[in-house]
């Protein structure tokens, strides 16, 4: 029996080979030659940006046919834009990818007749960060901490009403009583982040890493002991690692259970992070193949070296995994928790 055992396990092994040596010529024949183009829904300069250029840097070395990997730009409606045509009207041959909307699947379920996709169905490939969002205000208004933004007025810039950037200072501001105005139309965050620089507006909400690569500086205490800026409230399911122990989670300043439940909702955004996903209708065989590739990016130091380099961080989930946070969240969202959020938000 034991013979046979060994006889069998061996054969088992060289079908497992042939068939991997088999699919490495399938993806090989599949990416030979070919162009791989990364879409970014927002501008240049973002985080967004910056991940998907690092990718692009990247991935091709572990994908068989060595591509070549490009990054296109489609900025418009806080992302939505972007998410809309992928979903629609993108090719569906496994060349084209999208660095995915953090927060696809609140913006699909509070505002459908606008988002034109089921985050569900998307082939998601991979993620090298998870995102907090933090809310971020200048201190020469008199802001230092979130109860002091219940006195002030103030104007946040962000891109369009579908970004984060406006969900999270329009929730706080009906769940805790700020006195937000919400400016939209900027590209993307570092224009946004510039608006508050230069006092076109005054607070923000973008995830920690925007802050931290982007103006590190404001968080620094000057001479006198001052800070140009500080962050002053975080949405997330866990707490973000790199903030200071004070700066609070919006979930834990809620008392009411259902806005506690629209808060986790939002917060789902946080997982999704920055990645990758490929069009709905793209072979089985792209998505293996790009898994295994984006897994290996993850794993490769020279990729977390580039990363740190570009002040960014390594915090990596897997396809697989995401894909089955997104189909969770879909389904844990009741729609009285969504109507709850839509009416917090949109006031609709």
């Amino acid at each position: 029996m034991a013979k046979t055992g060994i006889r069998i396990g061996r054969g088992a092994i060289l079908a497992a080979a042939a068939l991997a040596i088999a699919a490495g010529g399938a993806s090989a024949q599949m990416y030979d030659g070919k162009t791989i183009r990364i879409i970014i829904p927002y501008g240049p300069g973002g985080t967004y940006d910056k991940y998907g250029q690092t990718f692009s840097d990247h991935l091709a070395k572990h994908i068989p046919g060595n591509p070549t990997v490009i990054v296109q730009h489609m900025p418009g409606a806080g992302g939505s834009k972007a998410m809309n045509w992928f979903a629609n009207a993108a090719p569906k041959d496994g060349a084209h990818l999208i660095v995915p909307l953090d927060n696809s699947v609140v913006n699909q379920l509070m505002r459908p007749k606008k988002m034109r996709y089921d985050a569900r169905q998307f082939r998601w490939i991979g993620s090298s960060n998870q995102t907090n969002m933090v809310m971020v205000s200048r201190t020469d208004i008199g802001v230092n901490s979130w109860e002091d933004m219940k006195k002030a007025k103030m104007i946040c810039s962000t891109s369009g009403q579908g970004s984060t950037g406006y969900i999270v200072p329009k929730l706080a501001s009906s769940l805790l009583g700020f006195k937000i105005k919400m400016v939209t139309g900027y590209k993307g965050s570092s224009r946004s982040i510039l608006a508050v620089e230069q006092g076109e507006t005054n607070c923000a909400s973008f995830n920690w890493l925007a802050w931290s690569s982007k103006v590190p500086q404001w968080f620094k205490p000057d001479k006198d002991g001052k800070q140009f800026a500080k962050a002053v409230l975080q949405v997330g399911i866990f707490r973000d690692p790199d903030l200071p122990a004070d700066v609070p989670m919006l979930g834990d300043l809620v008392k009411d259970k259902m806005d506690k439940a629209v808060v986790n909702f939002i917060a789902v955004a946080g997982i999704l992070g920055r990645g990758l996903a490929l069009h709905p209708d793209a072979s089985d065989d792209a998505v293996k193949t790009l898994r295994m590739a984006y897994d290996k990016m993850n794993a490769d130091q020279t990729f977390s070296s580039d990363l740190q380099r570009r002040r960014l961080r390594l915090m990596a989930s897997s396809g697989a995994d995401i894909q089955k946070a997104v189909a969770q969240a879909v389904t844990d969202a009741s729609p009285e928790v969504v109507a709850r959020a839509r009416k917090l938000i949109y006031e609709m």
